[in-house]
């Protein structure tokens, strides 16, 4: 019987572990975590996300700190913004949402976070530290680092003699997952657009990612009986069927139906991966918050 992976469940035990180490952190030294987010302009979804942040941020036993700035706001501006932050002391993590209105320059905005600070992991040091696989003092991509938790918790720690396919090469997600997996002993492909027969190299997976952005692409005779799929896709199609009044529905990029049934573990969407990326956010804030006080941060 196929296993369903629970991102929700497998969050709640890190948030547990944040919110354990924030009030160790706040007893035996004083310090209180400090998050600080930035949204620029008024996008509906970024706002959704960045009210997530905060109230997960205070559960946690968090300072959360939110700055929000007008849409005509210039480079110039968000840049001392990030600045003051980089030298605030009670300030752990930085968190510049994204997008940014087209104007600003956004990764110049995410080069400038200090790297210690850098709690989204997207600073080039944090990802040069992972492709060298220095884990243990960069701070990992959310999203990645929270997939890579729900493979842990299936397979262990040791990935060794299993072959893993990551569909997906951004730098977002797809070459920071690949690396996690290798550091595991995974033997690791990456696979994407180009790839020729994309199926068949899917099917010789035991730990399949599929982050592409294309809804349900990934079938059923893509995946090996028995593999692990991690999906990591969130998309909006059209659901007319409903007749609930809602039109549309959220899909993977993996045909959750035909999979499952043939998967030995799969992660659902909504309910997989993206209950994790806000969990490792918080990871990532705590384990700042130790470093930046010359501790050894908590695991996770």
């Amino acid at each position: 019987m196929t296993h369903i992976i629970d991102g929700k469940q497998v969050a709640a035990t890190v948030i547990d572990a944040v919110q354990q180490a924030a009030s160790d952190l706040e007893r035996t030294k004083g310090v209180r975590a400090g998050l600080a987010v930035v949204i620029v302009g008024d996008d509906p979804a970024s706002h959704s996300y960045v009210g997530a942040k905060g109230r997960m941020a205070k559960e946690c036993g968090f300072n959360s700190l939110q700055h929000t700035l007008p849409a005509q706001t210039t480079q110039g501006e968000l840049a001392g913004l990030v600045a003051s932050l980089n030298q605030d002391t009670s300030i752990h993590g930085i968190l510049v949402q994204l997008p940014l209105p087209k104007h600003l320059d956004a990764d110049a905005i995410i080069q400038s976070i200090r790297p210690e600070k850098d709690v989204d992991g997207l600073h080039v040091v944090n990802a040069g530290k992972l492709a060298t696989g220095d884990l243990a003092t960069g701070l990992i991509s959310c999203t990645p680092a929270g997939a890579m938790l729900l493979v842990r918790s299936i397979h262990g720690g040791d990935l060794s003699g299993l072959m893993a396919v990551v569909i997906g090469r951004s730098n977002l997600f797809g070459k920071p997952m690949a690396q996690l997996l290798l550091n595991a002993n995974a033997t690791v492909m990456t696979a994407h657009s180009r790839t020729k027969d994309l199926a068949s190299v899917a099917r010789g997976a035991d730990i399949l990612v599929a982050a592409v952005g294309r809804p349900e692409m990934v079938k059923a005779d893509w995946v090996k009986p028995g593999a692990t799929v991690i999906d990591v896709g969130i998309n909006r199609i059209d659901a007319p069927e409903r007749g609930d009044g809602k039109t549309t529905r959220l899909v993977g990029d993996v045909s959750y139906a035909e999979a499952s049934g043939v998967a030995g573990a799969i992660t659902l969407v909504p309910g997989g991966v993206g209950p994790m990326t806000i969990a490792m956010l918080m990871a990532n804030t705590i384990t700042a918050a130790y470093r930046l006080n010359g501790l050894s941060s908590p695991s996770f």
